[in-house]
Order: structure tokens, then sequence, then C-alpha cells
């Protein structure tokens, strides 16, 4: 019966090891220190100023090895990233959160460190690749932050599975729908974020934005891929640190284009979001317009717009990480 009992165990300790790979510190996994170019007060100097800053990964239902980038301890807390995103460029935003929370971020498919796989390119997929990170690191309970087409893989998580497991969660800049419908008024479009007439021509804009030389560059590309903001230090040192670690593959990103720009989230907005709720944008955002309306519909949300001098873009997060660790937490207390 103990030899059993013994070889019970082996079994299952080796299948839980080809679902997670042993946790590794992100000095270790990328064999190197790397030295922020800005010194930025409360954040961290180099690489290996954030001792618990780790890379680890798992393998999905559907044979995908995704990363996730992990530190910290206490109440978990998760971030899905933006199209083209990654954890490296949430380095300050972990190391700030870590000291009250276990932070994860995790790469989607083609993104970050993530496989580069054909299939599972839709947002539907990313979502179910989120449960089962949940599901495998048993969380019962999570806070969790999306930020632009992150928000979009949380919305399909709840449109799916329901925000039972979900404590608190907050959205980041993230158009309703990205492209219109016939039906709706023009003040609808409005409401809704609607930035593109239909996917195609987002699919374009992102392909110009990747591979500015595969396509005649194009003004009416509109500001939902420009750099609308100033840049900050801390902006500057996290996407540097991000453009030294990350090998992105464009053709490889640009697969799920199509299907996001093709989601319309208002009827799970109206519907199926109950949990506590805060939304965040910027003065000048391309998307402020939507995440007001997202605001007046879910009732006793919090809101946060950041202004042009603290970085009140798109890209808020990066720009001004300590305001953003900020706010969140404050959300986030009970």
């Amino acid at each position: 019966m103990r030899r059993f009992t013994l070889w019970s165990i082996a079994v299952l300790t080796l299948a839980v090891a080809t679902k997670f790979s042993c946790a590794e510190s992100a000095l270790a996994v990328l064999g190197k220190d790397y030295a922020f170019p800005n010194r930025v007060e409360g954040l961290p100097a180099k690489l290996s100023d954030f001792p618990g800053f780790q890379i680890n990964s798992f393998v999905t239902g559907d044979g995908v090895k995704l990363t996730y980038w992990e530190a910290g301890t206490g109440k978990p807390l998760i971030f899905l990233p933006g199209w083209t995103s990654n954890g490296a460029e949430y380095i300050n935003v972990m190391y700030l959160l870590s000291q009250h929370y276990h932070v994860y971020v995790l790469d989607h498919r083609n993104q970050g460190l993530s496989q580069r796989v054909d299939y599972g390119n839709r947002i539907a997929r990313f979502a179910t690749d989120f449960k089962e990170f949940v599901d495998q690191l048993g969380l019962r309970s999570f806070d969790v932050c999306g930020h632009s087409m992150g928000s979009s893989v949380l919305s399909s998580y709840i449109d799916q599975y329901g925000s039972g497991a979900i404590h608190k969660a907050a959205f980041v800049d993230e158009p309703i729908s990205i492209t219109s419908r016939p039906w709706w008024t023009l003040d609808e479009k409005k409401q809704y974020g609607v930035l593109v007439a239909n996917p195609a021509d987002l699919v374009r804009m992102g392909t110009q934005f990747l591979m500015p030389q595969a396509t005649a560059p194009n003004k009416a590309d509109g500001p939902r891929f420009s750099n609308t903001g100033q840049s900050t230090p801390a902006f500057e040192n996290s996407v540097g640190f991000a453009s030294q670690v990350i090998k992105n593959d464009p053709a490889y990103m640009l697969k799920v284009l199509y299907d996001h720009g093709a989601n319309d989230w208002h009827d799970v907005i109206f519907q199926k979001i109950h949990m506590p709720v805060a939304i965040f944008s910027g003065d000048i955002s391309p998307n402020l317009a939507s995440q007001q309306w997202a605001h007046s519909v879910l009732k006793g949300s919090t809101f946060y717009v950041f202004s042009k001098q603290e970085g009140g873009d798109h890209f808020l997060v990066f720009r001004n990480p300590a305001k953003f660790a900020h706010d969140l937490g404050e959300f986030l207390v009970e």
C-alpha cells in the first residue's frame, strides 16, 4: 500500500511538472543583468535589484507553452497585457505592486516569451488560456487587470466563464467595440469607442504599425497605434528592457488582430459584470469617451482619468507606473 502511495505521488508530481516549469529567477532565465538607462526614484536601477522577479511557464490544454512573469507574495493580482505587450514591459508596475500582492503577468500566445503558433488566435481562446492558467495555479479568488486588448480577453473570460472567481477587476483604456455595426447610431459608435469601420481596417493599421515598410504610410490610420503622449524615464526603462529581452514576430502577432477587431463587449458590460470594477483612461487617449460610457453603465465603478501631464494616453500604465500602481492599489484595498 505504501509503495502504491509513493508511486501515485511520483506520477502526480510528474504530471504537474509537465504543466508548470520550475520557478526560475528572471536573471537566470534571461542569462544576464540589465541596467536601466534612467534612474527613477523608487524603481530598480538594474534587473538584479528585483530579486523576487521570476519567469515561469505552463502548457495549455491545446499544447501551447505560455510564459508568465511573477513576483511578490500575498493576494493574487493578474495582469493581461495588450496587443504586442508582454511581462517585461510591466517590470516597474510589478516591482511596485509586488510589495503588497502576488503579481502575475501572462504573456498571450504569440507575444512576449510565449510560444509562436498558427492556431488558437482568437480572443475567446486567449480567454481560455487565462482560465487554464488560473485553474492550474489553483486560484479560487483573484484580482485582475486587463490593459487594451487584455481588457477584451478579460471581457471574453467573463462572457464564457462568469465572474465568480474575480474579486475585483480593472479595465484599462480599451474600446467597447473597435469596429462599427451597420445599425449603430453615431452616438452609439462614440459611446462604444469605434475606431475603424471593419476588422480588415484594424489589420491594415496593425500591419503598418509593426511593419511600416510593408504598406504605404497613411495619416488616416488614426491615433490607436500612435504615441500620443510624452515619453517618461520610467516608460523608456520598461520599453528598453522589453526590446532587449523579447524578440517579437510581427507575422504571428497580427494573427489575432482581425478577431480582436470583430468583437463587441457592450452586452457583457450591461449584463455580466457583477464584481467591483475600476476603469482607467487618460485625457489624451482616443478611447476616453468609451471609458466614460462604461463607467456610466457600471454603477459603482471607480473611474481614474490621468491628465496629459500624468501620462494620460493609451500607455498610461507604463508612462506613470507610480501613479498607476498607487491608484490600482487604492482600488484593490478591501
